[in-house]
């Protein structure tokens, strides 16, 4: 309740002087901040958070690093290491989309969003300030599991600004993805539904890609589902800004895989605005 006061109290008045645009801004803050010191009051959820990548970035690098044929470097666990690494960390920040939805779907199960919805908010900025909350933690578990990863063998070798780029269109990838989840967390009953909606797609999404196998293996009318796939592109992206393709590794013929970087930025700006606009539209009907 006081969180909701304080919430009441800085947005009573209409922002003057900078328009809606920098109220909503003002507002989407002011949520972000409510979130992110309510992830603070509960520690556990960072730390589940991080233990499953964890456990990812060490099972997949020692169970099937000499196991899996990568083009150019052939069964070479090190090769392997650093060609799974950028599969991990794109896995990583997707899967946020279930939190971001189970958040939105507690908060509408306990009656706050109707709460938000009484006070004189921009509309969207309830979801956007969850989201923005929900990219911080990513950040922050992306940064602790590139320490894991450079303690199991993992390099970036183009250095630190294309490394910087890399992490940033995962990070982008993976706030695009919290508005699905966002739009999912609405139109659930329950915060465990909108756990398994948020997942149920993205293990199809994540294993139909060349995030830990290159397309290459698999059927043919899944090489052409990996290639098209936006997580593919992030993958692709991110492998080449790191420099952890092997030196005779051959990109597929696809259009987003010969230009994955560029791919990968108009997938996530699109997401965000497909998803993001079918949220605040659903925000503003839910009951």
């Amino acid at each position: 309740m006081s969180t909701t006061t304080g919430l009441a109290s800085r947005t009573q008045a209409p922002a003057s002087g900078g328009g809606g645009i920098r109220q909503s801004l003002t507002d989407s803050l002011v949520i972000a901040q409510r979130n992110l010191l309510r992830m603070l009051r509960i520690p556990e959820m960072i730390i589940f958070g991080l233990i499953q990548p964890i456990m990812f970035v060490v099972l997949f690098s020692y169970v099937f690093g000499g196991s899996i044929n990568i083009p150019g470097a052939g069964l070479n666990a090190d090769a392997y290491r650093e060609f799974l690494m950028a599969g991990i960390f794109a896995q990583t920040v997707t899967f946020a989309t279930a939190g971001a939805g189970a958040g939105i779907a507690e908060d509408m199960h306990k009656g706050l969003i109707d709460r938000f919805r009484s006070l004189p908010m921009a509309r969207g900025a309830v979801l956007t300030g969850r989201t923005l909350a929900d990219l911080v933690q990513t950040a922050l578990t992306l940064v602790v599991l590139a320490i894991v990863a450079l303690l199991v063998g993992w390099r970036a070798h183009e250095g630190v600004l294309k490394a910087l780029a890399g992490f940033g269109l995962l990070l982008l990838l993976g706030y695009a993805f919290t508005w699905i989840g966002a739009l999912i967390g609405l139109s659930v009953r329950t915060p465990e539904a909108a756990t398994s909606g948020g997942l149920i797609w993205l293990f199809p999404l994540t294993f139909i890609s060349i995030a830990f196998v290159p397309s290459e293996n698999m059927p043919s009318f899944l090489q052409h589902v990996a290639e098209w796939n936006p997580f593919s592109a992030t993958v692709l992206a991110a492998r080449e800004l790191f420099g952890n393709l092997p030196a005779g590794y051959q990109a597929p013929d696809a259009w987003p895989m010969q230009h994955p970087a560029l791919a990968s930025l108009l997938w996530s700006v699109l997401i965000i605005v497909v998803f993001r606009t079918l949220a605040v539209r659903k925000y503003r009907s839910a009951g």
